[in-house]
């Protein structure tokens, strides 16, 4: 139904005026009244009048003035037809639908603005012939229809009916629709005079009205009139449900802000809003804050924009946890150094013993920084097997120049917003660890130990070693940007301090950012100090013992260290003299006391039977087997290589887990020896009649590199000359064909662990010399070196 049951737009577009909801329900529509073939007619823009329905009209136009004053003064019938377009000012004949109503106006009235209304009552319908003039009114022949009476089928009372109920419902849906309407509907007895009328007052389009005006048939009209009535009452509803939805929402906010006004002034009597209280607490914590100009304009940028924001919104945490970590981040606080050398010389050397490359180089650190007062910090890599101290001697570092220390673990990190922070519009964005980690001591000038730079990973997420590029760069890294403080940070007073155990993982980009310092394995002397004065006493005092009065002899920490042990730290060992206090701390509940001290019986009743022996080194006397010596990223190492011939046709085969370089190291002293036969005096035809095996026990270990070139040659060179290799002699060292022996590295490690392994004399490329003068004399007590240049040299002097 139209909302213009009681408003209707009027036909000159300039006014509404109410519809009378009277209209003729006698049953014979005036069907006396005589009309005749010709009739003034005037154009309706707005709407179709129905017979028996009563319409106010506002008419605006000179001819519809002139046409509704001459019929008003006549016979007050007039012809009313609707436009097929309302837009049109001056229709023609074809502007005109073909059939409309005749009309009687009831009352014609002149308005106080000049305007004339006329109430006019629908009568019968017409169709108009031909138009006969158009000035100054149209004027047409016309041909009415008949109009059928309503038939008494039940079909058609139910249509009826159904009208009535739709059109009711409708009413009830509308809230602009007065109560009044339901109430004419249900006096409405004339069926035909109830379906004009709904019809009249439809809320649908002039074109819509115009083709229920045109059916003929009254239950065909009212049949199309029950369809375009169910869709007004699908679109009444559906518009009802989204008012009474956006009323319950508006509903919903309007109390909401209510609470939220009562929670403001019972806030207000608690002395204020906590939200408005905290951002208080930080403008005046950003007053005394040192920081650069750009850190202070984004503080302050932010906390307008954090005024502006509810704290229930969710960008509200956001932007206050970012205005958070600037605050808490030490921008330009600094702890003091000490300058003092001999204190920081006193303190590296009580923390750990040894390492006096290390302890020379920290001290020229402070050297300088104490001469020229500010310079950017080194990066220094310490390399060097497990368990050597590493990581705790850069926390002496910080002890001794009175820094703040910490410890960053990069071992398996593979994700580069580790580093770099993630950006902080991301759910769980966190700044980088290098910025939490200088939040957590606040200070800007920390020592920093990268731990386990060797072992970050690299995946489809990111590569976290090019992120350290720019952290590990002296160049760079005072304008480091970290992805969620969006700012960028000095870094450049940070002693960063990275470890690693293989320097072939670390990326060649990264690597050359780094000073490395190797630190070698401890020979047996340096573990003993390091037991006596470190292990044993921290021990003693984990489990308890520290007030109970025994002793380990070096002797015994001797036998400890040689047959418990085989490393080039001291982990291992650390692990055996917490074994001894455990065993002591059982005696010492069980018994309430304990030995005055721990002899050798009593370290193999704690820790069983010794574990290494060099008994094997002495029984590997037959021709074929040479020890070599190997460097792992554990420290040093011995290994055999065994050669032994068998018949055959001259093939070379090889077993032991080798690498490439290995076998090629193999390869290359067989094509020397067959190359330097008469030299080495050895038959040729053994070549062609004797098949080479190649051996390095222990195959589940893989070995690779070049070290063991030489001792490949004299094991072949033994096996083919039948010649005993010396006792107790390792070598090792890289070949040429040309039979020149060239250097390697791993030296100090090599050399130790030949002293562990019980071995008296070593064979070394001459330019190894100096490797082995760094090595301090008293660790190599016992040890006779032997320097080459070529493989007759070695051959000469190892074969016996």
């Amino acid at each position: 139904m139209d909302k213009r049951k009681i408003l209707f737009k009027a036909e000159d577009e300039t006014d509404f005026m109410p519809i009378l909801p009277i209209g003729e329900q006698d049953g014979d529509m005036d069907n006396e009244l005589e009309i005749p073939n010709e009739l003034p007619i005037l154009p309706l823009r707005n709407t179709v009048l129905f017979p028996g329905v009563v319409l106010p009209i506002t008419v605006g136009r000179d001819k519809s003035i002139k046409a509704v004053s001459d019929v008003y003064k006549s016979d007050k019938l007039i012809g009313v037809i609707a436009q097929t377009d309302a837009n049109i000012e001056e229709p023609e004949p074809k502007d005109l639908c073909k059939i409309g109503t005749v009309a009687k106006i009831v009352k014609l009235i002149k308005m106080p603005d000049g305007g004339t209304t006329i109430i006019i009552q629908g009568k019968k319908r017409f169709e108009w012939l031909e138009m006969i003039s158009d000035d100054p009114y149209f004027k047409a022949s016309i041909r009415l229809f008949n109009e059928d009476e309503a038939p008494s089928t039940d079909d058609f009372k139910a249509y009826v009916s159904t009208i009535k109920d739709l059109a009711a419902q409708i009413i009830q849906l509308s809230p602009n629709l007065p109560t009044e309407a339901s109430i004419i509907l249900k006096n409405i007895e004339n069926p035909a005079f109830l379906i004009n009328f709904v019809s009249n007052n439809l809320n649908s389009d002039i074109q819509e009205k115009q083709s229920l005006l045109e059916i003929n048939d009254i239950t065909e009209r009212a049949v199309k009139l029950v369809q375009i009535l169910q869709r007004e009452l699908q679109f009444a509803e559906l518009k009802d449900k989204v008012t009474n939805k956006t009323r319950t929402e508006l509903d919903k906010q309007q109390r909401d802000y209510f609470l939220q006004q009562q929670l403001k002034s019972i806030k207000e009597e608690l002395g204020g809003d906590s939200n408005e209280r905290e951002i208080a607490e930080m403008k005046k914590k950003a007053e005394t804050k040192k920081w650069p100009e750009a850190a202070k304009n984004a503080f302050n940028t932010g906390i307008q924009k954090l005024e502006r924001m509810h704290a229930s919104t969710p960008d509200y945490s956001v932007v206050y946890n970012h205005l958070d970590l600037m605050l808490d981040l030490p921008w330009e606080e600094y702890t003091n150094d000490n300058y003092d050398l001999k204190n920081a010389q006193k303190v590296l050397d009580i923390d750990h013993y040894g390492m006096t490359k290390i302890k020379s180089r920290i001290l020229e650190y402070l050297a300088v920084l104490k001469l020229k007062g500010d310079m950017k910090s080194p990066i220094l890599c310490f390399l060097g097997p497990p368990g050597i101290g590493k990581t705790s001697l850069g926390k002496s570092i910080a002890h001794a120049i009175g820094r703040k220390y910490v410890r960053l673990s990069l071992g398996g990190l593979h994700d580069e917003s580790e580093i770099r922070g993630h950006r902080k519009t991301y759910i769980g964005a966190m700044p980088g660890r290098i910025l939490q980690n200088i939040r957590k001591v606040k200070t800007s000038n920390p020592v920093m130990i990268l731990d386990e730079i060797d072992k970050i990973g690299a995946d489809h997420r990111g590569d976290p070693s090019s992120a350290l590029l720019e952290v590990l760069d002296p160049e760079q890294n005072h304008t480091f940007y970290d992805n969620y403080l969006e700012l960028e940070y000095d870094l450049s007073k940070v002693l960063f301090i990275a470890t690693a155990n293989n320097l072939q993982n670390i990326q060649p980009a990264l690597r050359d950012r780094l000073e490395i310092i190797d630190l070698s394995g401890y020979a047996v002397e340096e573990k003993l100090e390091i037991a006596k004065r470190h292990l044993v006493p921290k021990q003693k005092e984990a489990h308890g013992l520290g007030k109970v009065n025994f002793k380990i002899a070096d002797k015994v920490l001797e036998k400890v260290i040689e047959q418990y042990t085989r490393e080039s730290g001291v982990r291992e060992l650390d692990r055996q003299i917490a074994s001894i206090m455990r065993y002591q701390a059982k005696e010492m509940a069980l018994k309430g006391k304990v030995k005055m001290s721990v002899s050798a019986g009593d370290v193999e009743k704690i820790l069983g039977q010794q574990r290494y022996s060099n008994e094997i080194y002495k029984t590997a006397n037959m021709p074929g087997v040479v020890v070599g010596l190997a460097w792992t990223y554990v420290g040093g190492d011995i290994l055999f290589i065994e050669t032994i011939l068998s018949e055959g046709k001259g093939e070379l085969k090889l077993t032991g887990n080798l690498g490439n370089v290995m076998k090629e190291s193999a390869t290359t002293a067989l094509s020397y020896i067959q190359a330097n036969f008469k030299k080495l005096g050895i038959d040729p035809e053994l070549f062609k009649s004797r098949n080479i095996h190649i051996h390095v026990p222990e195959g589940a270990v893989p070995k690779d590199g070049p070290s063991a070139g030489i001792t490949m040659l004299t094991s072949i060179t033994s096996a083919f000359t039948g010649r005993k290799v010396k006792p107790f002699l390792a070598m090792t060292g890289e070949i040429t064909l040309r039979g020149q022996v060239l250097p390697v590295g791993g030296i100090k490690e090599k050399v130790l662990a030949a002293k562990r392994a019980g071995l008296k004399e070593i064979v070394l490329c001459h330019l190894n010399q100096k490797d082995v003068d760094e090595i301090d004399s008293s660790f190599i007590k016992g040890l006779h070196f032997h320097y080459v240049k070529t493989m007759q040299q070695v051959i000469d002097y190892a074969l016996v």
